[in-house]
């Protein structure tokens, strides 16, 4: 969905519209405030996907139609031929991956209020211990606010067994060609070996956060390094004169 930046900015503060009030209506892009999600309401992905499901490719998914391969291209199917404008999908990449890439062509861009997704497929989180009761699922979240995300966290994987899977894992799908996928990290699984205790982490992009408050839509608006990259390689003048040309 394409907004204006005032409506960037202005969503964020005045979504939705109080009791007994008009919706608000941006000339600009026609971006109607509306309060899609209740405020600080936690969705796991799949149901985040249910939730926003376009009604062009109804029925709504079920929690069971994201457990196979065959099950989630069923879904990726009926979403293209149904719903513009199509996501991406390659039939050889895991499951996970292709839930995660549905949840960002189906849901993403309504998590207009500070919302928590959480349960992540494994596939796309090498590094997050797994659920307890779903091997394919892991235990981290990440939270948006204004149809992006602005922070992630997970609960550390401490099995280095189980991390050297995920790795190798990760090096088959770059392989593939997935250029994000992470490397293998010998000096990170011996250190498992030594004993972690259970541990998580946390952050939060400031640099997406100043996107929200600025209302810029590209990452590079709001950081300065691509601005401080010399175009060309610049030659070297030195301050000695030159010897005398030899006649």
């Amino acid at each position: 969905m394409q907004v204006c930046p005032q409506c960037q900015s202005d969503r964020l503060v005045n979504n939705g519209s109080a009791a007994g009030k008009p919706k608000k209506l941006c000339p600009q892009c026609e971006y109607q405030f509306t309060r899609t999600t209740p405020r600080g309401k936690p969705l796991t992905m799949r149901e985040a996907i249910i939730q926003y499901w376009p009604e062009a490719a109804a029925p709504k998914p079920e929690v069971a139609d994201f457990a196979t391969h065959e099950s989630v291209e069923r879904l990726v199917k009926r979403l293209n031929a149904n719903h513009t404008p199509h996501m991406p999908y390659d039939p050889k990449e895991p499951a996970g991956k292709t839930i995660a890439a549905m949840f960002e062509a189906v849901a993403e861009e309504h998590l207009v209020q500070p919302t928590f997704i959480y349960e992540f497929p494994v596939a796309i989180s090498p590094l997050s211990k797994n659920k307890r009761d779903e091997a394919d699922w892991v235990e981290r979240f990440e939270i948006f606010v204004g149809g992006l995300e602005i922070g992630n966290a997970f609960s550390e994987l401490n099995d280095p067994e189980e991390q050297r899977r995920r790795f190798e894992q990760q090096l088959g799908e770059k392989e593939r060609g997935d250029e994000e996928a992470h490397a293998m990290d010998e000096d990170y699984i011996r250190a498992l070996s030594y004993g972690l205790p259970p541990t998580g982490g946390e952050g939060i992009g400031i640099d997406r956060l100043t996107m929200l408050l600025t209302g810029s839509r590209s990452i590079r608006d709001v950081i300065l390094f691509p601005l401080l990259r010399p175009q060309a390689p610049q030659e070297l003048v030195s301050e000695e004169p030159a010897p005398p040309a030899h006649k």
